[in-house]
């Protein structure tokens, strides 16, 4: 197992899913409360728990588990782990709430956007209604000793999607609204699956910069500095990729041509690209996100 103490109070876990390293965080605040956010997917849910046994973190201690949003690998784990973490919460957007306490639905479609790769996470467990804070934008979580979580609603990757921001540290917790950090390779990427909207992306990055932080910490993964210029980067590569595709869409272009007119244009995916075409899992979520954008551009064409 991999865990990593980032600061006196936080600690990074490699969730692992499948044996695979670097691809989904979560992250341990530890003051007079503990909160854990992101549960991952349920493939690694024993994962989490062993992180947390291995710095020090009895299950009966964790006081909330906070998801960024209800895709599967963010918060699949959520019911599972709740059965082990007899005193959490969970906090999850009002709009997502109701899909983890009845998850048959959300489950269905994950799999038909996701396919083979939805199978490898694993599916998700009920998570009874009584144990679910439904998170409105600027609500407040207290961890003590100075330690507090700012809920801030960032939607465009998802229509519920959250980020929190920690005071203390000067860093905000993405999700998936700041994009994918690949730490070896030191590049971003875009995560814009379908239904993508990219007004509403644009607008919550420029709320995460008014915020001023020092640090960001992706959940696709892990902890990096400079948070205002790699959030400015972000911004750049998504009117990147939006020019690009706005133009193909309009001209009818098919979707490997749209896939390689990117991969051409974006210094970042052209570091990535042996990851993209040698990793299934990353290859088929960067798939998903350029069609995300297709389906933004095929919805809002070019005037």
């Amino acid at each position: 197992m991999y865990s990593e103490k980032l600061s006196d109070f936080l600690y990074l876990i490699d969730l692992m899913p499948a044996d695979l390293d670097n691809l989904i965080s979560s992250y341990v605040l530890k003051a007079d409360k503990v909160a854990v956010i992101e549960s991952g997917p349920l493939i690694s849910a024993d994962n989490l728990l062993s992180g947390l046994k291995e710095i020090g973190v009895k299950n009966k201690e964790v006081d909330y588990l906070l998801v960024s949003h209800i895709h599967v690998d963010h918060a699949g784990a959520s019911g599972r782990l709740l059965e082990h973490l007899p005193n959490a919460k969970l906090l999850v957007h009002h709009i997502g709430a109701p899909h983890l306490v009845d998850p048959q639905k959300l489950w269905m479609q994950t799999k038909e956007v996701l396919g083979e790769v939805a199978v490898l996470y694993g599916g998700y467990q009920p998570v009874p209604k009584e144990r679910i804070i439904a998170a409105m934008d600027g609500i407040e979580i207290d961890l003590g000793a100075g330690i507090a979580l700012e809920v801030l609603e960032t939607p465009g990757h998802a229509s519920h999607a959250l980020s929190f921001y920690e005071a203390a540290s000067q860093g905000i917790f993405t999700g998936d609204s700041a994009g994918i950090h690949l730490p070896k390779l030191d590049v971003a990427m875009p995560t814009t699956p379908p239904p993508f909207h990219l007004e509403k992306t644009l607008s919550s990055l420029k709320r995460l910069m008014e915020k001023a932080p020092e640090k960001l910490f992706y959940s696709h993964f892990g902890p990096a500095e400079d948070a205002l210029g790699k959030l400015k980067a972000y911004v750049d590569q998504l009117k990147l990729w939006s020019r690009i595709i706005a133009d193909a869409v309009d001209a009818g272009e098919d979707f490997d041509t749209i896939y390689r007119k990117v991969l051409d244009a974006d210094p970042a995916m052209k570091k990535a690209s042996r990851l993209l075409t040698n990793h299934p899992v990353w290859r088929e979520i960067k798939s998903q996100d350029v069609h995300g954008f297709i389906g933004y551009f095929k919805r809002h064409p070019k005037r």
